[in-house]
């Protein structure tokens, strides 16, 4: 049996900001453990039987993030599916699905959200290897979750009838997040599970299936694929036939509408992480209640999650309140609010404000860089350059810059110049020069970049060339 991992690494994770951003969201940052949650989630396959590299879908913007984390930790992927924008599970699905049949002869898929927590690694596998038992004699599996609560933020799924395999069922019927009423009445009767989302089947009868019900999503998703480029180690589907792909979950799509839907019971310790009362759920308590990361200091307070990243944190005499501390904001919320955070990154998007998108440290495919100070005709930056990488070869219409390198080796080209800068030393970048930073060194580059002019904007910039094919 061969056992494709499928990584769908499309969400935005808007519920935990502001740790979770559009350039930065929730599936590439360390929440429950060092590792990023996409980490942990590649990372726990290990051990599965007849197991194939993963093949990961992703957003266009997170490529990098992407191929970094897999190279931290040492894994190779199957390929990695650039989507030019999201059009939900469905799609993301299918076009693994078809990767899978045409280079691997109709794997089995295990398809997962790269943002979701499982506690016992072991209970895991097995079902897993329960579902791909059904998956073999054509079922489409879903992991069904034993409900701890009347939970409203999850759907739910019914049992059916008993299969010959046990511990998989038929399901009988799929209900959306329901009321919390009914949410009791369905954990009371002991016949409902939580839908976590996660599936396994095999490629082909994934494919057949969709194509009876959808053929017009299946036929967008093989043109997208067909007419795709391949850019370094990434796929990029067309734009203009993905952007034909109608946008639906793999819930509506299929399982709802399939014969061949079952469930497997899913006794792992799952949880969607989809709320920082969610993390406060899962994670390390004191004796008060409390879950603490970072420099936190709480006196009498019991029942709270609070999380500094990068000062001190105190917190008095408050109970049942989630406190996130980042470098360049702070959220406040009563535990029986954090679902409305999604409303706050929606009102800085709204006005324009950047701390709905990006942290102060902002990733890129050659290092990172972070704001330090600004002011009306000046900004601060430390850039940082991973050994080996350049930035694009580019100019500035409304900006000089200045650069002070704080260790390492910069090679600089300004125009007609080319020069090696090592610690302490500086060069000045006039407006309108065409320039380049590199690292031409084994560690780390660390600079010091002062912008002046009239504008400052990440946008004011022209690309001559580029490593990373950037616009």
């Amino acid at each position: 049996m061969r056992l494709l991992p499928v990584i769908l690494s499309g969400g935005s994770g808007t519920r935990l900001w502001p740790m979770s951003r559009a350039a930065l969201p929730k599936q590439f940052l360390p929440l429950t453990s060092e590792q990023t949650m996409f980490q942990e989630t590649v990372n726990r396959l290990h051990g599965i039987n007849g197991l194939e590299k993963p093949l990961i879908v992703c957003n266009e913007e997170h490529r990098f993030l992407v191929a970094e984390q897999l190279r931290q930790i040492g894994q190779e992927p199957e390929a990695i599916l650039l989507e030019p924008f999201g059009r939900n599970t469905a799609p993301a699905v299918a076009l693994a699905a078809l990767q899978a049949v045409h280079k691997h002869q109709d794997a089995i898929l295990l398809v997962l959200p790269a943002d979701h927590a499982i506690a016992d690694r072991q209970a895991f596998h097995a079902a897993v290897a329960t579902a791909c038992q059904a998956a073999e004699q054509g079922a489409l599996v879903t992991f069904g979750i034993t409900p701890t609560e009347a939970h409203t933020g999850y759907g739910y799924i019914k049992r059916g009838l008993p299969t010959e395999i046990k511990a998989v069922a038929c399901v009988e019927r799929f209900v959306e997040k329901p009321q919390l009423e009914v949410a009791r009445e369905f954990v009371a009767s002991g016949e409902y599970l939580w839908n976590s989302g996660m599936f396994v089947f095999r490629a082909s009868q994934y494919l057949s299936e969709l194509e009876r019900l959808r053929p017009d999503m299946l036929s967008a998703c093989r043109a997208a694929l067909n007419k795709a480029q391949h850019d370094l180690d990434f796929t990029r589907l067309d734009k203009a036939a993905f952007e034909a792909c109608p946008s639906d979950s793999i819930d509506y799509a299929v399982m709802e509408h399939t014969a061949f839907a079952s469930v497997v019971d899913g006794d792992f310790g799952w949880s969607d992480v989809g709320s920082w009362t969610a993390l406060w759920d899962i994670g390390s308590k004191d004796a008060q209640g409390n879950v603490c990361h970072g420099d936190v200091f709480a006196d009498g307070v019991n029942n709270s999650y609070i999380r500094a990243e990068n000062r001190m944190v105190a917190v008095l005499g408050l109970s049942d309140v989630v406190v996130v501390e980042t470098a360049d904001a702070v959220m406040i919320a009563h535990k029986d609010k954090v679902q409305d955070v999604k409303n706050i990154v929606a009102r800085l998007n709204q006005s324009g404000r950047s701390e709905g998108v990006f942290h102060r440290r902002v990733y890129r495919p050659w290092g990172s860089y972070e704001g330090v100070d600004a002011g009306g005709r000046f900004q601060v930056k430390r850039i940082s350059v991973k050994p080996g990488a350049k930035l694009s070869l580019q100019m500035h219409h409304h900006r000089a810059e200045h650069w002070i390198v704080v260790s390492g080796t910069a090679k600089v080209v300004c125009d007609d110049r080319e020069l090696l800068l090592t610690e302490n030393q500086s060069t000045y970048i006039p407006l309108g020069s065409v320039h380049r930073l590199e690292n031409p060194g084994i560690m780390p580059l660390d600079i010091i970049e002062v912008q002046s002019g009239p504008y400052l904007g990440e946008d004011d910039i022209v690309r001559f060339q580029d490593d990373y094919k950037r616009s």
